[in-house]
C-alpha cells in the first residue's frame, strides 16, 4: 500500500510539474532599431507566459555572441528580424516545463536551437518545440552553446563539396577562427591533413602550437604560405580550400589546390573580393563556391544527414575529441564589453564571448 501511495505521489508531482502555471520574468538583450549594438541593445525585463500545447519553457544557461549576431543588429545581415527583437542565434538551455502536446522534450532536458533566428540572449523564453532539439548534458556548456553554427559550418564544408578521404589534405585561411579551430579538430578525428594559414603576430609560435594541439598538421603565416614547398615535399595537394578572409589570402590558398579542387568561401573578414585566377579556372578546373550555414539549416530541417551530423559532433564532444574555441564567459551586465570586443575583432584571435545566464 505504501509503495502504491508513493507511486501515485510521484505521478502527480510529474504531471503537476508539466502543466502547472508558473510565472517567470526574463532578462533579455533587446533592440528596437538597427544600429551599433552598444547603442541599440538594452537589458529589458519581459514576463514570460506559460507554454501552450506545443511549446517549451526554458532557462538559458549560456548564449554566444557571433559576428553574424552583430551584423544582424546593425541591419547589415541578410536576416532581418521583426523589431523589437531579442539578439542571439545560439544557446544551450534547460527545459523547465512543456505544453501538453509536447512528446519529444521533457522537463529537465537540455536543449539547443534546431532552427535559426529565434532570439537567444534571454534568461527565460518560450519556444515552439519544433525549434529545439535535445542535447546530452554530458557535453560541456561552452561546447553545447556553440554547437549549431561553427562546428556545423566546418562539418558541412568538409563533407559537401568534394570527397575527402583519410590522408587527403585541406587548406584554410583564418585558421585560428572558431570555424578554423573546428576544421582542425574534425580533420584530426577523420585522419585528414589540415594546413592552416594565419596572420603573423608577436606570439605566432604559441598560436601555431595551440592549433597543432587541436589537430592542425601545419600552420603557416601568410608570408610563409607564399613560398612553401610543403605540398611537394610532405603533403598531398589540397582537394579543398576554405576561405573566410578574401582578397590576397583567398588567392594564395586557391593557388595550391589540386585539379578539380573546391574553393569554398564562408566569410570575408578583409572585406576584399575573392579573385579567381584564370589559369585555375581553365587549366585546373577549380570550382569557386560559397557556403552559408543558415541557408543549409533552413533547407535541411528534416534531413537525416542533419541528424547524423549532430550525432557525430556530440559523440566527439562527449569523448573529449572536440572542444569549444577559446572563450570567455561574460555576465549579462557586461554585455557592452563583450559586443565591443567582437566589433574590435582584427583577425588575431579566435576568442569567443559567451553570455552567462546561469545567475540571472
Amino acid at each position: 500500500m505504501l509503495n502504491k501511495i508513493k507511486s501515485n505521489v510521484i505521478c502527480i508531482t510529474t504531471t503537476s510539474f508539466r502543466t502547472r502555471q508558473m510565472s517567470f520574468v526574463a532578462k533579455c538583450l533587446q533592440y528596437s532599431e538597427y544600429g551599433e549594438p552598444c547603442d541599440v541593445l538594452k537589458i529589458c525585463e519581459v514576463k514570460i507566459p506559460d507554454p501552450k500545447d506545443n511549446e517549451v519553457l526554458v532557462k538559458t544557461v549560456a548564449a554566444p555572441i557571433n559576428p553574424a549576431d552583430i551584423n544582424t543588429i546593425q541591419g547589415k545581415y541578410p536576416v532581418k528580424p521583426i523589431l523589437p527583437a531579442v539578439g542571439g542565434n545560439e544557446f544551450v538551455a534547460d527545459v523547465i516545463s512543456v505544453g501538453k502536446n509536447v512528446k519529444n522534450i521533457q522537463p529537465g532536458d537540455r536543449v539547443v536551437p534546431s532552427t535559426t533566428g529565434i532570439g537567444t540572449w534571454t534568461s527565460y523564453a518560450v519556444y515552439p518545440s519544433k525549434d529545439l532539439m535535445k542535447i546530452s548534458n554530458k557535453i560541456g556548456i561552452a561546447e553545447a552553446a556553440t554547437i549549431t553554427v561553427n562546428p556545423c559550418t566546418a562539418y558541412r564544408m568538409l563533407k559537401d563539396f568534394v570527397q575527402i578521404n583519410p590522408g587527403d589534405t585541406v587548406i584554410q585561411n583564418g585558421a585560428n577562427s572558431a570555424v578554423g579551430q573546428a576544421v582542425h579538430q574534425l580533420c584530426k578525428a577523420w585522419n585528414i591533413s589540415s594546413v592552416g594559414v594565419v596572420r603573423n603576430r608577436p606570439d605566432i609560435d604559441n598560436l601555431k602550437e595551440y592549433l597543432k594541439c587541436l589537430g592542425a598538421t601545419e600552420v603557416l603565416t601568410e608570408e610563409e604560405i607564399r613560398k612553401t614547398d610543403i605540398f611537394k615535399s610532405k603533403l598531398k595537394k589540397p582537394k579543398l580550400a576554405l576561405n573566410c578572409v578574401g582578397g590576397k589570402s583567398s588567392t594564395e590558398v586557391a593557388r595550391y589546390l589540386d585539379s578539380k579542387g573546391f574553393h569554398v568561401t564562408y566569410g570575408g573578414m578583409s572585406r576584399e573580393p575573392v579573385i579567381a585566377g584564370t589559369a585555375s579556372l581553365i587549366f585546373k578546373d577549380i570550382s569557386y563556391v560559397g557556403f552559408w550555414m543558415t541557408r543549409w539549416t533552413k533547407e535541411n530541417l528534416e534531413n537525416e544527414e542533419r541528424t547524423k551530423m549532430y550525432s557525430e559532433l556530440c559523440n566527439l564532444m562527449e569523448g573529449g575529441k572536440f572542444t569549444a574555441p577559446v572563450h570567455e564567459m561574460v555576465p549579462l551586465t557586461n554585455y557592452k564589453d563583450a559586443v565591443t570586443a567582437v566589433l574590435n575583432f582584427k583577425g588575431f584571435t579566435g576568442k569567443k564571448f559567451i553570455l552567462d545566464f546561469q545567475n540571472c
